[in-house]
């Protein structure tokens, strides 16, 4: 295939690398390049990208003009270049409360010792990972331990700290542990400047569009407050709601009802989009009817431009979202990281 390295005069791209750049970083884990955008945007270079996901490596070459290597488990060392930064929003599934949370004993869960080997040969500056926040609670704290005693091993002076998405100028309640790793000093989250908060009627598309609307039964509350995560449970689809542990007269409260049958009003933010929706049943209120959030909706809920180039199929737009950053957050965390470690 066509590389922008190579041939940039034929293989145009939304998002090719900078000619000019003050460090370089490798995109581990890469999905469709959600620390790539941000960390290209705040001067960087991309020697290296790894994933493992067919449909993602495609729409990556397609944004960023190079098709990432496959399988990490299975790249010669020799592969990868040295850098300054390495990026790894490493599998999630394993410790997320979306998925089955079996940690190690899922082999996703175990690439985290393939992410060491690459520290260990490439000695990079700063490592920066990301992951789902259920990832320090995991089996009582042992796995999180067993991370940070990695890269400490490893010799690197870790600092970690859960952040929101909202915090960030996004309309999304995601949160997400960060793990930043130097050799010489400790990574200050306290200097990481928060955004306005938005809301999710700041990023709708325009009126007009092709909106898909609820046409089954549903119940909007009478009273819609906001949470203080930012959250406004506006209704709910009238389904079946959950059994454990639920008692009688408790619709009005989100946790009883299954994800894909909550309604949420345009005045808050968004629940975290998870990967195992892909039907994209994200429904919201605008005060008059419920509809589903558009796929362009999802993208600007994580940050991503509207001039991305999305797969071809639905259902992997919204998985490959889902499993996505938050790139104003991204953004952020790289700034500082050039001002503190680089």
């Amino acid at each position: 295939m066509l590389s922008y390295n190579l041939f940039p005069e034929l293989y145009r791209v939304p998002f090719p690398p900078p000619e000019k750049f003050s460090f370089t970083f490798i995109d581990l884990f890469a999905g469709i390049g959600g620390f790539r955008i941000p960390l290209q945007e705040s001067g960087g270079r991309c020697v290296f990208s790894s994933e493992f996901n067919t449909h993602a490596q495609y729409v990556y070459e397609e944004n960023y003009g190079e098709m990432p290597f496959g399988d990490i488990t299975k790249i010669p060392m020799d592969y990868i270049p040295e850098h300054d930064v390495l990026t790894a929003g490493f599998p999630c599934q394993p410790f997320s409360i979306s998925g089955k949370m079996k940690g190690f004993e899922d082999t996703r869960g175990t690439l985290i010792y393939n992410v060491f080997k690459i520290i260990e040969a490439k000695q990079p500056k700063v490592v920066f990972l990301e992951n789902v926040k259920h990832l320090v609670y995991h089996d009582g704290g042992k796995t999180f331990k067993t991370i940070i005693e990695g890269l400490e091993g490893l010799g690197y002076i870790c600092s970690c700290k859960v952040l929101n998405a909202s915090d960030f100028g996004v309309p999304q309640n995601r949160e997400r542990i960060i793990i930043i790793g130097n050799k010489d000093k400790k990574f200050d989250f306290s200097k990481l400047t928060p955004l306005p908060r938005k809301v999710i009627k700041d990023i709708l598309d325009p009126p007009g569009s092709a909106f898909e609307y609820l046409k089954e039964p549903y119940t909007i509350l009478d009273d819609c407050k906001m949470q203080p995560s930012g959250l406004m449970f506006a209704g709910y689809r009238n389904k079946a709601i959950r059994k454990a542990g639920v008692r009688p007269g408790t619709e009005n409260l989100s946790r009883v009802h299954k994800q894909p049958n909550r309604i949420y009003h345009i005045n808050g933010v968004h629940p975290a989009l998870p990967s195992q929706e892909t039907s994209g049943r994200f429904w919201i209120y605008d005060g008059v009817s419920v509809r589903k959030l558009t796929i362009n909706e999802c993208y600007r809920l994580m940050g991503f431009p509207d001039d991305f180039i999305k797969d071809k199929s639905m259902s992997e737009e919204y998985r490959q979202i889902g499993n996505s950053v938050c790139i104003p957050m991204i953004k952020e965390i790289i700034e500082q990281i050039k001002k503190q470690l680089l």
